[in-house]
Protein backbone atom coordinates (compact mmCIF):
# COMPACT_ATOMS: atom_id res chain seq x y z
CA UNK A 1 0.00 0.00 0.00
CA UNK A 2 1.17 3.53 -0.94
CA UNK A 3 0.52 5.86 2.14
CA UNK A 4 -0.06 8.64 0.09
CA UNK A 5 -2.51 7.24 -2.30
CA UNK A 6 -4.45 4.19 -1.04
CA UNK A 7 -3.62 5.29 2.69
CA UNK A 8 -5.35 8.74 2.51
CA UNK A 9 -8.32 7.32 0.02
CA UNK A 10 -9.07 4.43 2.73
CA UNK A 11 -8.53 7.12 5.69
CA UNK A 12 -6.02 4.84 7.56
CA UNK A 13 -3.86 8.82 6.72
CA UNK A 14 -4.92 11.96 7.17
CA UNK A 15 -3.10 15.36 6.73
CA UNK A 16 -2.53 17.83 9.57
CA UNK A 17 -1.69 21.62 9.58
CA UNK A 18 1.87 20.96 10.66
CA UNK A 19 5.24 20.71 8.61
CA UNK A 20 8.26 19.65 9.11
CA UNK A 21 11.56 20.75 7.12
CA UNK A 22 13.93 18.14 6.02
CA UNK A 23 17.19 17.62 4.12
CA UNK A 24 17.08 15.24 1.57
CA UNK A 25 19.79 14.84 -1.23
CA UNK A 26 21.45 17.94 -0.06
CA UNK A 27 17.52 19.48 -0.96
CA UNK A 28 16.14 21.35 2.06
CA UNK A 29 11.96 20.80 1.40
CA UNK A 30 8.95 21.43 3.80
CA UNK A 31 7.04 18.65 3.86
CA UNK A 32 3.57 18.13 5.28
CA UNK A 33 3.38 16.13 8.18
CA UNK A 34 0.67 13.27 8.44
CA UNK A 35 -1.58 11.23 11.58
CA UNK A 36 -0.85 7.52 10.49
CA UNK A 37 -2.79 4.34 11.84
CA UNK A 38 -0.69 2.18 13.52
CA UNK A 39 -0.96 -0.79 11.75
CA UNK A 40 -0.75 0.79 8.53
CA UNK A 41 3.32 1.12 9.95
CA UNK A 42 6.06 -1.34 10.32
CA UNK A 43 9.64 -1.07 12.02
CA UNK A 44 12.90 -0.28 10.27
CA UNK A 45 14.72 -3.39 10.64
CA UNK A 46 18.15 -1.06 9.54
CA UNK A 47 17.95 0.96 12.21
CA UNK A 48 21.72 1.15 14.10
CA UNK A 49 20.42 0.91 17.15
CA UNK A 50 18.71 -2.38 17.42
CA UNK A 51 21.68 -3.42 15.15
CA UNK A 52 23.31 -6.53 17.55
CA UNK A 53 19.71 -7.21 18.75
CA UNK A 54 18.87 -7.98 14.78
CA UNK A 55 22.19 -9.89 14.48
CA UNK A 56 21.41 -12.13 17.39
CA UNK A 57 17.52 -13.04 16.25
CA UNK A 58 19.28 -13.82 12.56
CA UNK A 59 22.08 -15.97 14.24
CA UNK A 60 19.28 -17.92 16.93
CA UNK A 61 16.64 -18.33 14.19
CA UNK A 62 19.36 -19.25 11.35
CA UNK A 63 18.00 -16.74 9.21
CA UNK A 64 19.99 -14.22 6.54
CA UNK A 65 17.18 -11.67 6.35
CA UNK A 66 13.96 -10.13 8.56
CA UNK A 67 11.11 -11.58 6.95
CA UNK A 68 8.15 -8.23 6.29
CA UNK A 69 5.66 -10.10 4.97
CA UNK A 70 3.52 -10.97 8.21
CA UNK A 71 4.13 -7.46 8.99
CA UNK A 72 1.97 -7.98 12.84
CA UNK A 73 4.77 -10.68 13.83
CA UNK A 74 7.39 -8.62 12.24
CA UNK A 75 6.34 -5.55 14.26
CA UNK A 76 6.21 -7.68 17.61
CA UNK A 77 9.41 -8.92 16.95
CA UNK A 78 11.51 -5.72 16.41
CA UNK A 79 9.33 -4.16 19.31
CA UNK A 80 11.10 -6.55 21.73
CA UNK A 81 14.15 -5.41 20.51
CA UNK A 82 13.43 -1.50 20.71
CA UNK A 83 11.87 -2.08 24.69
CA UNK A 84 15.13 -4.61 25.24
CA UNK A 85 17.69 -2.08 23.99
CA UNK A 86 17.03 0.96 26.68
CA UNK A 87 13.80 0.33 28.88
CA UNK A 88 14.89 3.23 30.73
CA UNK A 89 14.36 5.59 28.22
CA UNK A 90 11.26 3.99 26.31
CA UNK A 91 9.60 4.45 29.80
CA UNK A 92 10.66 7.91 30.07
CA UNK A 93 9.24 9.01 26.38
CA UNK A 94 5.90 7.16 26.48
CA UNK A 95 5.06 8.77 29.90
CA UNK A 96 5.76 12.33 28.02
CA UNK A 97 3.98 11.17 25.30
CA UNK A 98 0.83 9.83 27.19
CA UNK A 99 1.04 13.56 29.25
CA UNK A 100 1.33 15.93 26.59
CA UNK A 101 0.94 13.60 23.20
CA UNK A 102 3.79 13.24 20.67
CA UNK A 103 5.98 16.29 20.25
CA UNK A 104 8.62 15.29 17.47
CA UNK A 105 7.35 13.77 13.87
CA UNK A 106 8.59 11.14 12.35
CA UNK A 107 9.89 9.91 9.21
CA UNK A 108 8.09 7.43 7.29
CA UNK A 109 8.16 6.07 3.56
CA UNK A 110 5.49 5.68 1.33
CA UNK A 111 5.18 1.57 2.05
CA UNK A 112 4.76 2.35 5.91
CA UNK A 113 8.92 1.39 7.02
CA UNK A 114 9.79 4.10 9.71
CA UNK A 115 12.86 5.87 9.44
CA UNK A 116 13.24 7.55 12.08
CA UNK A 117 10.48 7.72 15.04
CA UNK A 118 10.65 3.59 15.68
CA UNK A 119 11.04 4.42 19.84
CA UNK A 120 7.97 6.44 19.52
CA UNK A 121 5.67 4.12 17.51
CA UNK A 122 6.76 1.71 20.04
CA UNK A 123 5.76 3.87 22.86
CA UNK A 124 2.35 4.54 20.97
CA UNK A 125 1.65 0.81 20.36
CA UNK A 126 2.07 0.41 23.63
CA UNK A 127 -0.47 3.31 24.90
CA UNK A 128 -2.73 1.89 21.81
CA UNK A 129 -2.76 -1.39 23.59
CA UNK A 130 -3.02 0.00 27.00
CA UNK A 131 -5.91 2.09 26.19
CA UNK A 132 -8.28 0.45 23.78
CA UNK A 133 -7.88 3.33 21.60
CA UNK A 134 -6.69 3.66 17.68
CA UNK A 135 -3.73 5.70 17.85
CA UNK A 136 -1.73 7.81 15.17
CA UNK A 137 1.48 8.27 14.66
CA UNK A 138 2.43 11.60 13.10
CA UNK A 139 5.14 11.88 10.19
CA UNK A 140 6.40 12.71 7.42
CA UNK A 141 5.68 10.90 4.52
CA UNK A 142 9.05 10.22 1.85
CA UNK A 143 7.89 9.19 -1.57
CA UNK A 144 11.13 7.08 -1.41
CA UNK A 145 12.08 3.46 -1.57
CA UNK A 146 14.61 1.29 0.34
CA UNK A 147 15.91 -0.54 -2.62
CA UNK A 148 16.44 2.95 -4.81
CA UNK A 149 17.43 5.45 -2.29
CA UNK A 150 19.11 3.04 0.39
CA UNK A 151 22.15 5.86 0.75
CA UNK A 152 20.03 9.44 1.17
CA UNK A 153 17.63 7.26 3.78
CA UNK A 154 20.48 6.18 5.74
CA UNK A 155 22.04 9.93 5.83
CA UNK A 156 18.66 11.17 6.66
CA UNK A 157 17.95 9.18 9.40
CA UNK A 158 21.28 9.73 10.79
CA UNK A 159 21.28 13.17 10.64
CA UNK A 160 17.94 13.08 12.32
CA UNK A 161 18.80 10.80 15.01
CA UNK A 162 21.92 12.53 16.14
CA UNK A 163 20.43 15.28 15.34
CA UNK A 164 17.19 15.79 17.46
CA UNK A 165 17.30 12.63 19.21
CA UNK A 166 21.38 12.82 20.10
CA UNK A 167 23.08 9.16 20.28
CA UNK A 168 23.64 9.88 23.96
CA UNK A 169 21.50 6.64 24.35
CA UNK A 170 22.89 4.63 21.48
CA UNK A 171 24.92 1.37 22.65
CA UNK A 172 28.19 2.08 21.90
CA UNK A 173 28.64 -1.29 20.15
CA UNK A 174 25.62 -1.10 18.26
CA UNK A 175 26.33 1.96 16.92
CA UNK A 176 29.77 0.21 16.17
CA UNK A 177 27.74 -2.34 13.70
CA UNK A 178 26.10 0.23 11.95
CA UNK A 179 29.52 2.05 11.09
CA UNK A 180 30.94 -1.19 9.64
CA UNK A 181 27.45 -2.01 7.72
CA UNK A 182 27.50 1.28 6.09
CA UNK A 183 30.94 2.06 5.61
CA UNK A 184 33.13 -1.49 5.68
CA UNK A 185 30.68 -4.05 4.42
CA UNK A 186 27.63 -2.40 2.51
CA UNK A 187 30.26 0.49 1.55
CA UNK A 188 26.98 2.58 1.70
CA UNK A 189 28.48 5.90 2.60
CA UNK A 190 31.84 7.04 2.68
CA UNK A 191 33.72 8.06 6.08
CA UNK A 192 33.07 11.80 4.96
CA UNK A 193 29.14 11.37 4.28
CA UNK A 194 29.32 9.71 7.22
CA UNK A 195 30.75 12.67 9.17
CA UNK A 196 28.99 14.93 7.69
CA UNK A 197 25.30 12.97 8.43
CA UNK A 198 26.20 12.83 12.70
CA UNK A 199 28.04 16.77 12.89
CA UNK A 200 32.00 14.81 13.37
CA UNK A 201 35.01 14.76 12.47
CA UNK A 202 36.16 12.62 9.46
CA UNK A 203 39.07 11.71 11.93
CA UNK A 204 36.76 11.28 14.63
CA UNK A 205 34.90 8.52 12.56
CA UNK A 206 38.04 7.35 10.69
CA UNK A 207 39.03 6.06 14.18
CA UNK A 208 35.37 4.54 14.65
CA UNK A 209 35.97 2.14 11.39
CA UNK A 210 39.19 0.87 12.94
CA UNK A 211 37.17 0.08 16.49
CA UNK A 212 34.65 -1.51 14.25
CA UNK A 213 37.54 -3.55 12.29
CA UNK A 214 38.76 -4.83 15.69
CA UNK A 215 35.25 -5.84 16.50
CA UNK A 216 35.04 -7.58 13.68
CA UNK A 217 38.25 -9.49 13.67
CA UNK A 218 37.55 -10.44 17.46
CA UNK A 219 34.43 -12.20 16.19
CA UNK A 220 36.08 -14.47 13.47
CA UNK A 221 39.06 -15.02 15.77
CA UNK A 222 36.41 -16.36 18.58
CA UNK A 223 34.71 -17.95 15.35
CA UNK A 224 31.25 -16.10 15.75
CA UNK A 225 31.86 -14.14 12.38
CA UNK A 226 29.24 -11.14 12.18
CA UNK A 227 27.49 -12.23 15.17
CA UNK A 228 27.71 -8.64 16.91
CA UNK A 229 25.19 -9.34 19.89
CA UNK A 230 28.48 -11.18 21.15
CA UNK A 231 29.93 -7.63 21.23
CA UNK A 232 27.44 -6.44 23.09
CA UNK A 233 26.56 -8.49 25.76
CA UNK A 234 30.46 -8.97 26.21
CA UNK A 235 30.64 -5.39 26.84
CA UNK A 236 33.44 -4.63 24.52
CA UNK A 237 33.45 -1.35 23.70
CA UNK A 238 35.94 -0.08 26.20
CA UNK A 239 38.02 -2.72 25.69
CA UNK A 240 38.09 -2.46 22.03
CA UNK A 241 39.12 1.49 22.52
CA UNK A 242 42.13 0.52 24.73
CA UNK A 243 43.46 -2.00 21.79
CA UNK A 244 43.04 0.49 19.03
CA UNK A 245 44.93 2.47 21.39
CA UNK A 246 47.50 0.22 22.13
CA UNK A 247 47.94 -0.71 18.99
CA UNK A 248 49.06 2.49 17.31
CA UNK A 249 51.30 2.87 19.79
CA UNK A 250 53.14 -0.15 18.48
CA UNK A 251 55.63 0.28 15.65
CA UNK A 252 56.18 -3.40 14.91
CA UNK A 253 53.95 -5.09 13.12
CA UNK A 254 54.76 -8.26 13.98
CA UNK A 255 54.26 -7.63 17.76
CA UNK A 256 51.25 -5.62 16.98
CA UNK A 257 49.52 -8.86 15.49
CA UNK A 258 50.64 -11.11 18.44
CA UNK A 259 49.44 -8.14 21.46
CA UNK A 260 45.91 -8.33 18.74
CA UNK A 261 45.46 -12.19 19.29
CA UNK A 262 46.65 -11.90 23.03
CA UNK A 263 44.26 -9.41 23.70
CA UNK A 264 41.27 -10.77 21.92
CA UNK A 265 42.06 -14.20 23.61
CA UNK A 266 42.01 -12.53 27.12
CA UNK A 267 38.63 -10.95 25.97
CA UNK A 268 37.01 -14.24 25.28
CA UNK A 269 38.55 -15.77 28.54
CA UNK A 270 37.53 -12.61 31.18
CA UNK A 271 40.15 -13.63 33.34
CA UNK A 272 38.71 -11.33 36.32
CA UNK A 273 35.52 -9.46 36.73
CA UNK A 274 35.67 -6.27 35.62
CA UNK A 275 37.66 -7.05 31.74
CA UNK A 276 37.88 -3.25 31.09
CA UNK A 277 40.12 -2.51 34.05
CA UNK A 278 41.89 -5.40 33.16
CA UNK A 279 42.75 -4.90 29.53
CA UNK A 280 43.40 -0.93 30.25
CA UNK A 281 46.11 -2.43 32.44
CA UNK A 282 47.77 -4.45 29.53
CA UNK A 283 48.26 -0.90 28.12
CA UNK A 284 50.57 -0.48 30.56
CA UNK A 285 53.08 -3.29 29.69
CA UNK A 286 52.43 -2.35 25.98
CA UNK A 287 53.52 1.47 26.56
CA UNK A 288 56.61 -0.38 27.50
CA UNK A 289 58.59 -1.84 24.16
CA UNK A 290 61.16 -3.59 26.30
CA UNK A 291 58.75 -5.36 27.88
CA UNK A 292 56.28 -6.04 25.53
CA UNK A 293 57.60 -8.73 23.66
CA UNK A 294 58.85 -10.70 26.75
CA UNK A 295 55.20 -10.65 27.91
CA UNK A 296 53.36 -11.93 24.67
CA UNK A 297 56.41 -14.27 24.72
CA UNK A 298 55.48 -15.40 28.02
CA UNK A 299 51.49 -15.67 27.06
CA UNK A 300 51.84 -17.14 23.68
CA UNK A 301 50.91 -20.87 25.23
CA UNK A 302 47.96 -19.46 26.51
CA UNK A 303 46.61 -17.59 23.94
CA UNK A 304 47.14 -20.97 21.59
CA UNK A 305 45.28 -22.82 24.35
CA UNK A 306 42.11 -20.63 23.67
CA UNK A 307 42.81 -21.09 19.87
CA UNK A 308 42.82 -25.04 20.37
CA UNK A 309 39.49 -24.69 23.11
CA UNK A 310 37.55 -22.15 20.26
CA UNK A 311 38.25 -24.95 17.17
CA UNK A 312 36.48 -27.59 19.92
CA UNK A 313 33.17 -25.86 18.57
CA UNK A 314 31.38 -25.23 15.28
CA UNK A 315 30.33 -22.00 16.66
CA UNK A 316 30.64 -20.18 19.23
CA UNK A 317 28.02 -19.13 21.09
CA UNK A 318 26.76 -17.50 24.00
CA UNK A 319 26.49 -20.46 25.98
CA UNK A 320 29.49 -22.28 24.51
CA UNK A 321 31.34 -19.16 25.93
CA UNK A 322 30.02 -19.08 29.16
CA UNK A 323 29.45 -22.39 29.65
CA UNK A 324 33.02 -24.29 28.16
CA UNK A 325 35.38 -22.03 27.53
CA UNK A 326 35.24 -20.10 30.43
CA UNK A 327 34.97 -23.14 32.93
CA UNK A 328 38.99 -23.40 31.94
CA UNK A 329 39.55 -21.69 35.04
CA UNK A 330 43.57 -22.54 34.91
CA UNK A 331 43.56 -20.77 31.90
CA UNK A 332 41.90 -17.29 33.36
CA UNK A 333 44.26 -17.38 36.65
CA UNK A 334 47.31 -18.23 34.60
CA UNK A 335 46.67 -15.31 32.49
CA UNK A 336 45.67 -13.03 35.45
CA UNK A 337 48.81 -14.34 37.80
CA UNK A 338 51.23 -13.16 34.32
CA UNK A 339 49.65 -10.11 33.47
CA UNK A 340 49.87 -9.07 37.33
CA UNK A 341 53.41 -9.58 36.80
CA UNK A 342 54.23 -7.57 33.81
CA UNK A 343 52.54 -5.05 34.83
CA UNK A 344 54.21 -4.38 38.00
CA UNK A 345 57.56 -4.87 35.78
CA UNK A 346 56.22 -2.17 33.97
CA UNK A 347 54.68 0.62 37.32
CA UNK A 348 58.48 0.00 38.37
CA UNK A 349 60.22 1.13 35.41
CA UNK A 350 58.05 3.78 34.64
CA UNK A 351 58.40 4.75 38.70
CA UNK A 352 62.11 4.68 37.57
CA UNK A 353 62.13 6.60 34.31
CA UNK A 354 60.14 9.20 35.59
CA UNK A 355 62.69 11.27 37.21
CA UNK A 356 64.49 11.14 33.91
CA UNK A 357 61.33 12.72 31.91
CA UNK A 358 60.72 14.97 34.61
CA UNK A 359 64.26 16.53 34.04
CA UNK A 360 63.68 16.50 30.53
CA UNK A 361 60.60 18.88 30.87
CA UNK A 362 61.92 21.41 32.71
CA UNK A 363 64.71 21.01 30.41
CA UNK A 364 62.18 21.56 28.25
CA UNK A 365 60.94 24.63 29.82
CA UNK A 366 64.00 26.65 30.31
CA UNK A 367 65.18 25.93 26.71
CA UNK A 368 62.14 28.42 25.64
CA UNK A 369 62.79 30.95 27.67
CA UNK A 370 64.00 34.09 25.19
CA UNK A 371 67.01 35.36 26.93
CA UNK A 372 66.49 38.40 24.32
CA UNK A 373 63.99 39.34 26.18
CA UNK A 374 66.14 40.32 29.67
CA UNK A 375 67.32 43.49 27.85
CA UNK A 376 64.07 45.27 28.49
CA UNK A 377 63.56 44.21 31.54
CA UNK A 378 63.84 46.37 34.63
CA UNK A 379 66.38 45.59 37.25
CA UNK A 380 63.52 44.24 39.71
CA UNK A 381 62.52 41.96 37.47
CA UNK A 382 66.51 40.67 36.66
CA UNK A 383 66.76 40.14 40.47
CA UNK A 384 63.73 38.16 40.93
CA UNK A 385 64.59 36.39 37.91
CA UNK A 386 67.98 35.67 39.64
CA UNK A 387 66.52 34.60 42.98
CA UNK A 388 64.45 31.67 41.21
CA UNK A 389 67.65 30.22 39.27
CA UNK A 390 69.66 30.33 42.55
CA UNK A 391 66.45 27.65 43.76
CA UNK A 392 66.67 26.40 40.45
CA UNK A 393 70.75 25.63 40.95
CA UNK A 394 70.36 23.99 44.60
CA UNK A 395 67.80 21.48 43.50
CA UNK A 396 69.94 20.52 40.79
CA UNK A 397 72.93 20.69 43.11
CA UNK A 398 70.73 18.28 45.40
CA UNK A 399 70.12 16.22 42.78
CA UNK A 400 73.80 15.79 41.64
CA UNK A 401 74.53 14.84 44.81
CA UNK A 402 72.31 12.12 45.16
CA UNK A 403 73.44 10.58 41.52
CA UNK A 404 77.03 10.42 42.54
CA UNK A 405 76.15 8.58 45.99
Amino acid sequence: MNLLKEGIENRFVFPTTSTKKLSVDNHMQTYTVYKIRLDQLYYNDQNDRIATWISQYKAENGIMHMDTDDKKQYNRIIQSFITESNPEALKKTQNNIELIGQQESGVVLTDGRIIDGNRRFTCLRNLEQKTGKTQYFEAVILEHDIAHNAKQIKMLELLLQHGVDKPVDYNPIDRLVGIYNDIVENKLLTVREYASSVNQTEADIKREVEKAKLMVEFLEFINAPKQFYLARTMNLSESLKDLYSMLSKVKNEDSREDLKNNVFAQLLMAPVGDTNRYIRKIGKIASNTRLLDEYLAEQSDLTEKVCDAVEQYPVTTEKVINEHIRAKKEIQSEFARSTEKWVSKADGDASRNRPAQQAEKAYEMLDTIDINIFKKMSDEQKDDIREKLDLVQQILDSIRGELDV
